[in-house]
């Protein structure tokens, strides 16, 4: 496919022409490296990758004079105003280029080829892999515990079960995904998402309804109780975990391809300058979807999971199941069109080989020049390459360091999302409700603000591979002081028989002293009650000390419901010593005292700090790890990095932080005769906890990125003192001369096929 340049092409400025000279792409052509015309992931108009159908021989491209300055636009118009233009004859057809399937190419439908729309669409697909995954399932994971006798490591099995599909798939799904139509990989992986979610609702439609029998009187003091572990022999719905299994097993698999692929088809169909906006764009809508999903999981949780029926319950009641599968209905039927509509993209949207022509290469340069592999044509094609190209990944010092800084940050990230609102409901005795809608107002404006304007700072101040590094470190060392809010903690509320003792065996001399509290939640109070331990529902006396349950209180009737807050008034109750307000009788009022501490605005603040600048170098980081591996690797290299931060980061994050968490525990509760969760938890010990493992994760993540840029060697020819963007644009005229030019004015490509 011939190109012709006039050999009298010049520049708008000396500027241009120092920028095109100093900033060449890999080099130029050359007699001993094979030109950018011929690399697979270079411009299309060489041996890329070409949709079916798209043959014919490629031609020699030929320039003159000027285009023999380094760094020239291989295949693209140098100057608009020449006195002779540009004849450029495309290679592959117009149907190429054309949104459809398969051979049905609507007109109306191609408004949307652009690559406005196909960010539109990815971010659509993040958006329903961010409800369901990271928002739905965290919410209902409790409910279905209930609904299908679960314990907790059996749910988190589960959880886990999606990370081990995606560590599974990301290698093959970014190696062959990268080298193929990317758009297609990505339709087939929404709809493999979509099946997940369908099938994780299968259950409520097999099993029976669910029903209990409930009395008014469950929870309080009664001589006549029954035990909850009666009902626990031959449920036999528990072997339903391995449904579950199996739907996030397919939402691992179908989301492979999305922060991969997705990922490197923005980056590759759009200037490289604007590639963090798109990419920021994009990630911020994965990040907006868990809080969308939280709120809608926490709105279908209130109706009853049986909807066809009528039950006396209400969400309060520790045996209410809500409708946790409607959701996940919802949401796969959502994604079945958006995938349909992402298969109908082409390989490459038009233009997309213009933007890569003018892209300039910030890979990391090996000493021994193999990275020089990578610029291969036939490099990549084959299954037998990957042992090659994973040892060139291994031996980019920036990407392996890149990668583990990741991990750091995905070990801080997945385990404060997984119990940062059970810290909000320890630190300040609020609800697991409003522990989580707090949560939720810090994460929607701090993470995804930060994940945007992390990508917005990228192309606005135009930074280079090195800079963009620095700038993570900047970040990192931000949210590492705000860790250090986790000094601060709030006292705990006394609980009888666990942090105090019980008034009335105060007065009754039967109280250990304080000093050597052991935990006694039975006493003389409350003897005759039968109170069971399986039935955590704690109560807030009159005398503002908290109860294990209506029952541990001595709770014998309820009196009212309060109508401001809906909670029950229980009377009768025989430990609380009464207040002469309150009457005669004791009085205690559903749920948890509440908290008298006043840092919660301190702490939500430094907290708000913490989460921002932790996701603004989310997407630099992201585009450093593009820009320092070579062009063809950009797919395979993502998938690497995100094998290294599931495996290193978000897998074991929630296990690391929730054993630190469980350290500080001081009540369990106890399940049948097996340990349960934890009910109350030492502030203190929690805060030091927290701190300390959030202090590793950020001290860990500095040194990485300080290590990936000390170690980051750019090419040699595109310094980063004169190259300050990735985009050069050919403009008028200029008086600086070209170097080097042969005397006849025309090079050849000597590696262009015949």
């Amino acid at each position: 496919m011939p190109v012709l340049l006039n050999a009298d092409s010049s520049f708008s400025s000396k500027q241009e022409l120092l920028d095109l000279e100093e900033c060449p792409r890999n080099g130029g052509p050359s007699l001993d490296t094979p030109s950018p015309v011929d690399s697979q992931t270079g411009s299309p108009l060489g041996s890329g990758p070409r949709s079916p159908g798209a043959g014919g021989p490629i031609r020699p491209d030929i320039f003159t004079g000027a285009s023999t300055l380094p760094g020239q636009l291989y295949g693209v118009e140098a100057n608009p105003h020449t006195e002779t233009p540009v004849v450029v004859n495309q290679n592959s057809t117009d149907l190429d280029l054309l949104c459809g399937w398969g051979s049905l190419t609507p007109k109306a439908i191609q408004v949307f080829n652009t690559p406005h729309w196909v960010l539109f669409f990815l971010c659509m697909a993040s958006f329903l892999q961010g409800i369901v995954i990271n928002g739905f399932i965290n919410t209902v994971i409790t409910s279905i515990e209930k609904r299908f006798d679960l314990r907790s490591y059996q749910t988190g099995l589960i959880a886990s079960s999606y990370d081990i599909a995606a560590c599974i798939c990301l290698a093959f799904v970014s190696y062959f995904g990268g080298t193929g139509h990317k758009p297609r990989w990505l339709g087939w992986g929404v709809l493999i998402m979509a099946l997940g979610s369908l099938v994780f609702a299968l259950p409520h439609f097999t099993t029976p309804s669910y029903q209990v029998s409930l009395s008014e009187q469950t929870g309080m003091c009664s001589a006549n109780r029954t035990s909850p572990c009666q009902d626990q022999e031959g449920g036999g719905l528990s072997n339903y975990r391995f449904v579950f299994m199996l739907s996030q097993f397919l939402h691992g698999v179908g989301t492979t391809p999305l922060y991969t692929l997705g990922v490197t088809y923005l980056d590759e169909n759009v200037q490289s300058n604007y590639a963090p906006v798109y990419i920021g764009i994009f990630y911020t809508f994965s990040i907006v979807g868990p809080a969308v999903g939280y709120l809608l999981g926490g709105y279908f949780l209130n109706i009853y999971s049986e909807v066809h029926l009528t039950t006396e319950m209400t969400p309060d009641n520790p045996l209410w199941v809500g409708a946790w599968w409607i959701g996940f209905l919802i949401g796969g039927a959502a994604a079945v069109p958006v995938a349909f509509l992402i298969l109908g993209y082409p390989r490459q949207l038009p233009g997309s080989q213009e933007y890569m022509a003018m892209r300039v290469s910030e890979a990391h340069q090996l000493k021994d020049g193999s990275h020089t592999t990578a610029s291969d044509p036939k490099f990549g094609k084959s299954v037998k390459d990957m042992p090659r190209s994973v040892l060139l990944l291994l031996k980019n010092p920036t990407f392996l360091f890149l990668c583990l800084a990741g991990a750091t940050e995905a070990t801080l990230l997945s385990g404060m999302s997984t119990f940062g609102p059970k810290f909000l409901e320890s630190q300040f005795s609020l609800s697991a409700s409003e522990a989580a809608t707090w949560f939720g107002y810090m994460v929607v404006p701090a993470g995804g603000g930060g994940t945007f304007l992390g990508g917005y700072t990228v192309k606005r101040l135009n930074l280079r591979c090195r800079g963009i590094i620095y700038f993570c470190m900047m970040c990192a060392t931000v949210s590492l002081l705000a860790m250090f809010i986790f000094l601060i903690h709030c006292p705990n509320m006394p609980m009888a028989g666990v942090t105090t003792p019980y008034q009335s065996a105060l007065m009754e001399q039967h109280q250990l002293d304080n000093s050597s509290m052991e935990l006694n939640l039975t006493v003389g109070c409350n003897a005759v009650c039968g109170c069971a331990r399986e039935l955590y529902n704690p109560v807030c006396g009159a005398d503002g000390v908290m109860y294990y349950s209506p029952c541990h209180a001595g709770c014998r009737s309820i009196n009212n419901t309060e109508p401001s807050t809906g909670k029950q008034v229980y009377s009768g109750c025989s430990c609380v010593v009464g207040n002469v307000s309150w009457g005669q009788d004791g009085f205690a009022l559903a749920g948890k005292c509440g908290s008298v501490c006043h840092y919660m605005p301190a702490f939500l603040s430094f907290l708000f700090i913490l989460i921002l600048f932790t996701f603004l170098c989310s997407i630099p980081a992201l585009t450093a790890t593009l820009r320092c591996v070579p062009d063809s690797q950009r797919s395979f290299a993502l998938g690497i990095q995100w094998i290294v931060v599931r495996a290193l980061g978000s897998i074991p994050g929630p296990i690391i932080f929730g054993s630190m968490i469980d350290t500080s525990c001081i009540l369990w509760q106890d399940q049948c005769g097996e340990q349960g969760s934890c009910s109350l938890y030492q502030n203190s010990a929690m805060s030091q906890n927290t701190l300390v493992t959030g202090i590793i994760c950020k001290g860990m993540g500095i040194i990485f990125f300080l290590l990936a840029s000390v170690l980051y060697q750019p090419p040699p020819e595109s310094p980063q003192s004169s190259c300050e963007s990735t985009d050069h644009r050919v403009g008028d005229t200029g008086d600086l001369p070209a170097k080097d030019l042969p005397e006849d004015g025309v090079i050849v490509n000597p590696h262009a096929r015949l």
